[in-house]
């Protein structure tokens, strides 16, 4: 059933929703403290290099769609400038920094994240967290992203990143969802630090970081011919 707050405007989920295994809840915890505690010098030395390039606030929150749907602030170094009151809204591309380029690439600008999945918001491995607003958007296979918790990094992360269309991207996260156990989710990991190296996937053609998903358009139902005698 829909859930407050989570995927109440989204198509409702067949049957009970289910329950992520314990096992990885610990997993993640425990993994997710000992990297915060290893790259705490890579962390500051991060944010010394946001704080001189771009100002203050160093750290990017946003309201993200997590386990179910259920809304939590995801938390990332900042990569972008500010909208400029003079100037009006711009796109991402002109907001973002060459310092905000460096970071996506080396993905260091998602190390905070480490928070999230030390709070229990996120996973280490799963489907991306992805806007509220996109929850109505989903058809009803696309919403089963959110049967699990959001990861640092996922199927699709490794299979193209921001190269995939929405489609196919939404469509790794459901096997993700479907075929879940430890050994993919360390294969993805190893997968992961092989794709940050070679910088692949890191913007979609034509955009600065990824399009706005709009939905999937829906194929018009067939014509039905008309079957009374003549």
């Amino acid at each position: 059933m829909p859930v407050p707050g989570g995927l109440a405007n989204a198509p409702e989920l067949p049957g009970q929703l289910p329950r992520p295994a314990p096992g990885k809840r610990v997993l993640d915890a425990v993994l997710a403290a000992v990297l915060l505690l290893l790259v705490t010098p890579l962390l500051a030395v991060t944010a010394v290099l946001v704080l001189v390039g771009l100002g203050r606030p160093v750290l990017f929150r946003q309201c993200r769609a997590g386990l179910h749907g259920q809304p939590f602030e995801v938390v990332k170094f900042r990569t972008m400038r500010p909208p400029s009151e003079r100037r009006g809204p711009a796109g991402d591309g002109d907001r973002l920094t060459p310092l905000g380029r460096w970071l996506r690439a080396t993905s260091l600008d998602e190390l905070p994240t480490l928070w999230n999945v030390l709070r229990g918001d996120m996973s280490l491995v799963g489907p991306r967290p992805l806007l509220p607003e996109y929850l109505d958007r989903y058809s009803t296979h696309q919403a089963r992203r959110h049967e699990v918790r959001p990861g640092v990094t996922g199927l699709a992360q490794v299979r193209g990143r921001n190269s995939l269309s929405w489609e196919d991207k939404l469509d790794l996260d459901v096997q993700y969802v479907d075929s879940r156990n430890l050994r993919l989710d360390l294969s993805i990991l190893v997968a992961t630090a092989r794709t940050v190296l070679r910088r692949e996937g890191i913007t979609a053609a034509g955009s600065a970081t990824a399009p706005e998903f709009l939905g999937t358009p829906r194929r018009p139902a067939p014509a039905q011919r008309d079957r009374t005698p003549a």
